[in-house]
């Protein structure tokens, strides 16, 4: 490369990254504050029963369910009155002998509160298939977006989000009755 061609491309160099000096985060933004997430622990268990009744028996079963963990993060979003949040929900499945076929939707729900509170709630079934000879899986839920209202005086972290299963009166008074609550 000549001389002249070097000086050159060490003038224009300077000005072709001009337009990206405007690209990448604001000088010293943070990531927003989420909400804390918690789960029920009377919630956190789903045992499905084929049949009516208080008593089931083992062969009864359904599916079996056990929520692992909830995990979440937020981000700036374009509306500086609300912060998207996304989150995911780890659970561990059990398929029982009473199951038909070898799939199921898992009701999931995920209530935003303020205090005590409940904002919204909504339910998410989790689809789990069962490949043959393969009865346990664990998995995680796609990610579930959440919006949360801000404003100055408000932040995200005014928020809490409660995750649990979808229970019927029944499962919820067998999973009190196991705890001894």
């Amino acid at each position: 490369m000549s001389v002249g061609l070097r000086s050159v491309a060490r003038l224009c160099l300077p000005l072709m990254l001009i337009p990206l000096f405007g690209c990448g985060p604001e000088r010293n933004a943070f990531a927003p504050q989420c909400p804390s997430v918690r789960l029920i622990p009377q919630l956190a268990d789903l045992n499905r029963y084929a049949g009516a009744g208080p008593t089931h028996d083992v062969t009864d079963l359904i599916i079996q369910a056990r929520l692992m963990s909830v995990n979440g993060s937020c981000m700036n979003g374009d509306d500086k009155s609300m912060i998207p949040a996304k989150v995911v929900v780890s659970i561990s499945v059990q398929r029982g002998p009473a199951m038909p076929g070898r799939e199921a939707d898992v009701p999931v729900f995920l209530a935003v509160t303020e205090g005590e509170t409940v904002l919204t709630k909504q339910v998410y079934p989790v689809h789990a298939v069962f490949p043959a000879n393969v009865d346990r899986l664990t998995m995680s839920s796609p990610e579930i977006d959440i919006a949360l209202p801000v404003s100055p005086s408000k932040t995200a972290a005014a928020y809490s989000v409660i995750a649990g299963f979808q229970l019927t009166p029944d499962e919820l008074a067998a999973n009190r009755h196991a705890s001894g609550g």
